[in-house]
C-alpha cells in the first residue's frame, strides 16, 4: 500500500519550518546579564517602561506600547469624522487609504476624496490628500481632474486639528503616573 500525504499536510509542514527559520534569523534570542536588572519585579516593570522596552514583531524600533487599531488611531478617526458625510467607496485601514465615492450636492460638479495615511503620528507630512472633481456635460461627457486649490488644504487642516484634539484627550484619559511600592509600603500602623 502506498500512503499519500496530502498538499495541505506538506504545506503546513512547510509553514512551520519557514516559521522557525525566520524567528530564529530575528535575533529574539540574545543572552542577558542578570547583574543588569533588579531583582524586585516592580523596579524591573519601571526600568523596562522607562527603556521603552516590550513586546516588538520583526525588529520594529518604535518604543512604548503603539497600538495600530483604528479606533484608537487619532488620524483615521478624524479624518473618517471629517468626512462622514461623503458615502466611502474603501476603507482600508491596513493599507493606509481612505477613497470617497463621487459626490454631488444637485450642482453640476461631483467630488472625490482620496486621502492616504503615510504615518500614524499626528503631523502635517502624516497625509496625502487628492480631491478630484468631475464635471459632466449635458451629453454626460465628463471631464475629471485633480484639484490643487484650497480645499486638499483645508481638509488637512482640519482632520489634523481634530486629530491633536482626540490625540490629547487620549492622553488626558489614560495619564497615570506611575509608582514603585516596595515589600513594607502597604503595612498598616
Amino acid at each position: 500500500m502506498t500512503k499519500y500525504i496530502s498538499i495541505t499536510k506538506i504545506l503546513s509542514i512547510f509553514t512551520l519550518i519557514l516559521s522557525l527559520i525566520l524567528l530564529n534569523s530575528c535575533g529574539i534570542y540574545r543572552p542577558v546579564d542578570a547583574r543588569e536588572y533588579p531583582p524586585d519585579p516592580k523596579l524591573r516593570v519601571k526600568k523596562n517602561l522607562e527603556e521603552g522596552r516590550g513586546f516588538r514583531l520583526m525588529g520594529s524600533d518604535k518604543k512604548g506600547g503603539v497600538f495600530d487599531f483604528a479606533s484608537s488611531n487619532e488620524l483615521w478617526r478624524a479624518s473618517l469624522d471629517t468626512i462622514d458625510f461623503m458615502p466611502l467607496v474603501s476603507a482600508n485601514y491596513s493599507g493606509g487609504i481612505i477613497i470617497t465615492d463621487w459626490y454631488n450636492e444637485g450642482g453640476g460638479e461631483s467630488v472625490k476624496i482620496t486621502i492616504r495615511f503615510l504615518s500614524n503620528e499626528v503631523r502635517v507630512d502624516a497625509l496625502s490628500i487628492k480631491v478630484f472633481t468631475k464635471q459632466c456635460g449635458a451629453n454626460i461627457d465628463c471631464q475629471i481632474s485633480e484639484n490643487e486649490g484650497s480645499l486638499p488644504s483645508e481638509l488637512k487642516k482640519n482632520i489634523l486639528k481634530k486629530a491633536a484634539i482626540y490625540e490629547k484627550q487620549n492622553k488626558d484619559k489614560n495619564f497615570k503616573e506611575y509608582q514603585v511600592t516596595t515589600p513594607g509600603d502597604n503595612k498598616r500602623e
